[in-house]
């Protein structure tokens, strides 16, 4: 097969909770063939209801190939055949298709007990009869049943007509409880004289659909109430465990009388159509559990064993009234939580003398691993350069810009620069850090997508892939307007791109950082986390934000600034160099106390600390001049804060009821907010393009 498809892809999309036994072994046996470890089959088996831990491990031992071995295209056509969802994605069938499944053993259901004494049933048969038809039908309901029976070539006692259908089931129970009067002690005699006699060798049988009283065929049916699940796959206690495991909504529950359990399932279908395709649902997940349903008793009008009858030396009985979920809805909905892969709650208050084993800090002080960092920056601030450089110290576990660097394999996605430029530019940086580019081989790999640029969730899939492959533990994304194809204003476009990145991180297990441009006009009246361009969602979703902020080396007389030390360059060269480009590097910290801004000047093509900037302002009226400045970009940060918030409500608002918030509403909510004023609220939405108000109701601007 294909190395470059990625079988841990594939099998998200295949539903361990919708496998039968054989199958889920089936994608094991293919995992290993393809090369796979067994946690891959472990990891994904816990998306299942069913999983018991050690069991993947036991069989995978097992698994030493045959002739005819299960290969990795098998999990790719039960994806196919899967979709993304099958709840979601059912295809209609006609009455005549075949709903099949191989056949398979089932060792995760504990079988339940099922109470077949019939001692002394005879003297309550006839109730059963009347709690069977007064649970299914309401009282003018026609009912089908059939009490003949021949005998077909091969000796199987079968329905001999199309029977009774023109009676209500309010008849039925009347002349029933009518006939107990007068023969109580004789069960056979009641039923001969109410339906019609039978061949207790047979037992007879019940249509459990209502039908108009003018034939039993499906398209008498009036109403499509159940469905009947059948089957003689497992042992009857087994067959009971995988119905109350399922709670299928049962009305009734029967024991034929033979080797199976007629489960009545309330479906509830408005139409033919739905029906059908509830029933396919049905069947479908009842052979996942090992209960191989009967495929032929599809059909609304088909009868079933009608319990108080005796057949052969059983009885055909009620085992139970109304079990599982009360109705197809909950049922479909309690399936649909079974699948959604999602982790169960936790009591974490009851942890509190648990020591909390946080994640290895990636880099010393502002990100650990696993999460998310966005890098941002006015142009000529060398992005690029500095991202290049936290990955060698990444790579070697070196220092970057003062922060320590846990040693990581680190994958580098270069969407714009070309190839042979891309290692140009290592070369150059390997050489100003004193460095040989062999001394990154081997971990730190280049991902060149120049020319491959898609929307990030299309190549999602085969960066997740190359980064298990690779096992790479630090993802740089470089840079993302190439592959944020959209609008960046747009909050739900940079939120797909953020939750495609989340996506990443989780499955992967490995640290995401990507760098993004600055608006226009973003200077010190913003904050850090603000001076992105584009959508809010930038400042909110990563977990750390670093920020290059220009400045320069001179106070607001003109005057040049004494720069004292540049860590790790030379200093009269930087001193020399024009185009030097100086900046403050700010941060915006989730898991960390705020760092202290640094001062640093890209030097092509390197970044350095720089010394002396900040010491050089202490003269008394600079600093008077610099802390009121300070006060003012303090006061702007302030505003833009509280403008921020206002946008997350409008947000919200909007996508929680499908219209944003009245004024009102939003003075309302931040009542107990400073600054949130309705004078406030208004002069922003004069001075502020991104906010605004139409037909009294706010709106965010995403243009």
């Amino acid at each position: 097969m294909d190395r470059d498809i990625d079988l841990i892809e594939i099998i998200q999309h295949i539903p361990p909770a919708q496998l039968s036994y054989q199958e889920w072994v089936n994608v094991g046996m293919a995992l290993k063939l393809e090369g796979y470890p067994c946690n891959v089959w472990d990891t994904w088996s816990r998306n299942d209801s069913r999983y018991k831990a050690g069991i993947c491990e036991k069989k995978w031992e097992s698994f030493n190939g045959n002739a005819d071995p299960v290969t990795g295209g098998t999990l790719i056509q039960m994806a196919k055949d899967f979709g993304y969802s099958y709840l979601d994605d059912v295809k209609t069938f006609d009455w005549d298709d075949e709903i099949g499944v191989d056949k398979y053993d089932i060792g995760w259901v504990e079988p339940e007990p099922v109470d077949t004494n019939t001692d002394g049933y005879d003297k309550t048969a006839v109730n059963d009869i009347i709690t069977y038809i007064d649970t299914l039908f309401k009282d003018d309901d026609h009912v089908g049943y059939v009490t003949k029976s021949f005998k077909d070539d091969d000796g199987k006692l079968k329905p001999a007509d199309r029977g009774s259908s023109s009676r209500t089931a309010k008849d039925l129970i009347s002349a029933l409880k009518s006939a107990q009067k007068k023969h109580k002690d004789n069960p056979f005699e009641v039923v001969g004289e109410a339906l019609g006699d039978y061949d207790p060798e047979a037992g007879a049988w019940i249509r459990f659909n209502p039908l108009d009283g003018k034939g039993i065929k499906n398209e008498n049916v009036t109403e499509f109430r159940f469905a009947l699940v059948e089957s003689d796959s497992l042992d009857i206690e087994q067959q009971y465990g995988v119905i109350k495991e399922l709670q299928l909504p049962v009305a009734i529950l029967v024991h034929s009388g033979g080797k199976s359990l007629h489960a009545i399932v309330r479906v509830d279908a408005p139409t033919k159509d739905i029906y059908k395709e509830r029933v396919e649902k049905l069947y479908k997940i009842c052979d996942s559990y090992g209960l191989r349903v009967d495929t032929q008793n599809k059909n609304p009008s088909r009868l079933s064993r009608l319990p108080g009858i005796k057949r052969g030396d059983k009885w055909q009985k009620i085992i139970a009234v109304n079990i599982g979920l009360p109705s197809w809805k909950e049922w479909e909905d309690h399936q649909r939580e079974l699948m959604d892969n999602l982790p169960d709650p936790e009591d974490l208050f009851s942890k509190e003398n648990e020591v909390t084993q946080l994640r290895p800090e990636v880099i010393s002080g502002v990100l650990r691993k696993g999460r998310k960092m966005i890098l941002t920056g006015a142009s000529k601030a060398g992005k690029s350069f500095l991202l290049v450089e936290l990955a060698m110290a990444l790579a070697t576990g070196s220092n970057w810009i003062g922060f320590g660097c846990q040693k990581c394999k680190v994958l580098y996605i270069n969407f714009e620069i070309p190839k042979d430029s891309f290692t140009d530019r290592l070369r150059a940086v390997s050489k100003a850090r004193g460095t040989k580019m062999s001394d990154y081989s081997g971990m730190f790999d280049c991902l060149s997508l120049r020319g491959y640029a898609k929307p990030f969730r299309e190549l999602l899939p085969s960066i997740k892939h190359k980064v298990r492959k690779g096992g790479y533990e630090v993802v740089i994304i470089d840079p993302i307007y190439k592959t944020l194809l959209g609008d960046e204003n747009d909050a739900r476009v940079v939120a797909e791109f953020c939750n495609a990145l989340d996506n990443l991180a989780t499955d992967t297990d490995a640290t995401v950082i990507f760098c993004h441009h600055h608006s226009k006009g973003a200077g010190e009246g913003m904050a850090a986390q603000n001076r992105a361009s584009g959508s809010g969602v930038f400042a909110r979703d990563p977990d750390a934000i670093l920020d290059l902020l220009e400045i320069s080396p001179t106070d607001r007389d003109g005057d040049a600034l004494e720069i004292t030390e540049v860590v790790g360059g030379d200093l009269e060269a930087v001193k020399e160099n024009e185009d030097a480009f100086f900046m403050r590097l700010e941060s915006s910290l989730r898991e960390f106390k705020p760092i202290r801004p640094l001062e640093i000047v890209f030097h092509y093509p390197a970044h350095y600390i720089v010394k002396g900037l900040e010491s050089a302002r202490g003269g008394s009226e600079r600093s008077r001049r610099d802390k009121q400045a300070a006060g003012r970009a303090t006061q702007q940060g302030i505003k833009e804060d509280r403008k921020i918030k206002l946008m997350e409500f409008i947000d919200s608002q909007t996508s929680l009821n499908g219209i944003g918030p009245t004024l009102k509403e939003a003075v309302e909510y931040f009542e107990n907010a400073k600054g949130f004023s309705e004078p406030n609220i208004k002069k922003w939405l004069n001075e502020d393009d991104r906010i605004g108000i139409k037909n009294g109701i706010l709106y965010v601007n995403d243009d």
